[in-house]
């Protein structure tokens, strides 16, 4: 009576593995994507570096942090900007405060990097793949002082400990180059040859340490022969779009055009769009998903159009404690940013300014979230579940 369930469920396990095997194996084509764009992060000690994306695309330029405060700093100054990415910045941060900081006993050493966690997590509220890497690092850092406190702090001890954080930091920055391929490779599935696409902000290798999510599945796609055309919208007040997508797919050869952000409704409907693909900072457990301003504005419009809106995300960016969008914290960031342009003003002087940097697109208009585990369809709190613990 058994034999024919268990038969299907075996065939179902063997039916996912195969396709994870076909999505892996896709990998180093993924990766070879990455040929013409910098490196994001480099982790040498004494300092970690950053691409500052700031002065991007007319400049290549790093800037160095030798600890938790001045990589907090780098992340909350849009040195560099993308969840995956700024989670990455952040557990190089950790490991670099350990090097930067000369404790003199656990306790001290107890004290001295609970302050580093604390100062890197209050850099950017939104993103939860800060949030993950910083308290993975930690986590990891406490399990061996509790290994270890019976035995004298000394620099050998202390040196282990060092290469156990660092090498947790760059396991974080492998998984984000992986799961961006995987991710790429299933997303690229879900498009159809000679599709039209738009996407918003930066969701490519310049917010990971990999390929990119939305932007990611998009570069595969068009290495597949799959894209007819792709739009970046410029993402006004910080011109992700316009500065760095539209960069990414000039360097990668994509065909391409820019548009301003109150373009995409006509361009949706006089070119035919066949797909809207976005990055996400943080989705809640039913699946409303946190990304860049403007983001539910295209989900509203690809509802009434009738076409697919994709959220491209890893796994870290799934917050479960937070049971709804209305939960998850925006991020309201300095006037500057809307009232200039570079070193430009384009505002009048005492203008009041709002600048929400994100806003939340309720799970109900979004087609399918995509994560290294696959495709989360419809998207809602079981399949969500399912698909973080397959």
């Amino acid at each position: 009576m058994t034999f024919f369930p268990a038969l299907f469920v075996n065939l179902k396990l063997l039916v996912i593995y195969f396709y994870r095997f076909c999505c892996t194996a896709e990998l180093l084509n993924c990766r070879a994507i990455l040929t013409m764009i910098p490196k994001r992060a480099l982790y040498k000690p004494p300092f970690v570096k950053f691409l500052d994306q700031r002065l991007l695309p007319d400049k290549i330029f790093y800037v160095k942090a030798k600890n938790a405060v001045q990589t907090a700093k780098a992340i909350k100054d849009m040195v560099l900007r993308g969840a995956p990415l700024i989670g990455c910045a952040a557990a190089f941060g950790y490991a670099i405060d350990l090097r930067f900081k000369k404790p003199s006993s656990w306790n001290n050493l107890l004290k001295q990097t609970k302050k580093a966690a604390d100062i890197l997590k209050k850099s950017r509220p939104t993103a939860l793949a800060l949030f993950y890497a910083v308290d993975r690092l930690h986590k990891k850092n406490l399990n061996f002082i509790n290994e270890h406190k019976n035995k004298p702090f000394d620099k050998k001890i202390y040196a282990k400990l060092i290469k156990t954080i660092e090498d947790e930091a760059k396991k974080i920055t492998k998984e984000d180059i992986d799961s961006t391929a995987v991710m790429s490779a299933y997303g690229s599935k879900l498009l159809k040859k000679n599709s039209i696409v738009l996407t918003h902000c930066n969701a490519g290798a310049l917010a990971t340490m990999g390929m990119g999510t939305a932007v990611g599945v998009i570069t595969a796609a068009h290495k597949k022969g799959k894209i007819k055309y792709a739009y970046a919208s410029e993402t006004r007040p910080y011109l992700q779009g316009a500065r760095l997508t539209a960069w990414e797919f000039l360097k990668e050869k994509v065909p391409s055009a820019l548009i301003c952000d109150n373009m995409a409704a006509h361009i949706i409907k006089t070119r035919k769009v066949n797909a809207i693909l976005v990055g996400a900072d943080r989705i809640a457990a039913n699946g409303d998903t946190a990304n860049k301003i403007g983001t539910y504005s295209l989900a509203i419009l690809a509802k009434h159009h009738k076409i697919p809106f994709y959220v491209v995300a890893p796994i870290p960016t799934i917050d479960l404690k937070l049971k709804t969008g209305k939960e998850i914290e925006i991020e309201e960031r300095g006037e500057k940013e809307v009232v200039f342009i570079k070193t430009q003003r384009i505002a009048p002087k005492g203008v009041k300014v709002r600048h929400p940097a994100f806003d939340v697109t309720p799970a109900s208009l979004i087609t399918a979230i995509i994560t290294e585990n696959g495709v989360i369809k419809p998207v809602n709190p079981k399949n969500i579940l399912e698909n973080l613990n397959s």
